[in-house]
């Protein structure tokens, strides 16, 4: 049971490590990147080059995979998101959905369909007397709360974490002000990807097989922990991934094992039901 439920945190660690990502994102530029689960399967296959190919030490490939997916991310703003800022949000939505499309698919076209073996940043385990724990495990919840400590005093205590946060309240008044609002929302992509690259590579540690279709179902999941804890919330990401992974995997230890993913959304539209706001989301009135 316990380590049934150390598993179940790592998981949600490695949600809300991802959701962090939608947080940044909805809450600075109010978009909604669906592309962020396929920057998670760019981001382990770069990991996996760097330790592959080039003979590099695991964690210097993270080092690589956050710096490709940091470029990717902005590059995916910059020519994707960017013109549409002022569109309709299906707009937005559909460009998103074809930007996700095109990852897969480069992916399958550069390192083929087949699982590739991928190299844990960490292995082996813990024994606390009778509990046995994977140190990757372990590492990935410390890694969970120092991003979301660091992104918390990022965002409060920097010139540009306030610059983030007069963005995401009113871009207008932001800009009049002296703000550059597009180098704002370029450097919260970069965060998120780079943040994503992180989750993906903690996440195939645990899960050792990389396919181009790696980070489409987290990325959902993912998703449904920030809507969950409160989209645009960062301790509200951190609680819905928590809650959403040890949900998860105490269902797939239970005699419910076959419906988890039934059970994880449907703990969502109940909680659009109850609270569209999520657990730690506010909400907002719209002035007319």
């Amino acid at each position: 049971m316990i380590e049934n439920l150390i598993s179940g945190i790592s998981l949600g660690s490695v949600y809300a490590i991802i959701a962090l990502g939608y947080t940044m994102v909805y809450g600075i530029a109010k978009m909604l990147n669906f592309a962020h689960g396929d920057v998670i399967m760019v981001g382990g296959y770069m990991s996996f080059c760097g330790t592959v190919y080039l003979g590099l030490n695991p964690w210097l490939g993270l080092l690589v995979a956050m710096g490709v997916c940091t470029v990717l991310g902005m590059t995916i703003e910059r020519f994707a998101y960017k013109p549409l800022r002022s569109a309709p949000s299906l707009a937005v939505l559909i460009t998103a959905i074809g930007v996700s499309y095109l990852l897969q698919n480069a992916a399958q076209l550069i390192w083929s369909p087949n699982p590739k073996s991928f190299t844990p940043i960490v292995t082996g385990n813990i024994k606390l007397g009778d509990v046995v724990l994977p140190k990757v495990a372990l590492l990935t919840v410390g890694s969970c709360i120092a991003i979301m400590v660091a992104l918390t005093l990022f965002t409060n205590k920097t010139k540009l974490g306030t610059a983030m946060r007069a963005v995401s309240e009113d871009k207008g008044a932001a800009q009049l002000m002296g703000i550059n609002v597009n180098v704002t929302i370029s450097t919260a992509f970069a965060i998120g990807s780079a943040l994503a690259a992180v989750a993906g590579v903690l996440m195939l540690s645990a899960q050792p097989s990389l396919v181009p279709t790696t980070g489409s179902l987290p990325g959902i999941k993912a998703f449904t922990a920030a809507v969950l804890g409160g989209i645009g919330s960062i301790p509200g990401a951190l609680l819905g991934g928590i809650l959403l992974g040890v949900l998860e995997n105490l269902s797939k230890a239970s005699a419910v094992s076959q419906i988890s993913d039934a059970i994880v959304f449907g703990v969502l539209i109940l909680m659009l039901m109850v609270k569209p706001s999520g657990l730690l989301g506010k909400s907002i009135r719209e002035k007319v």
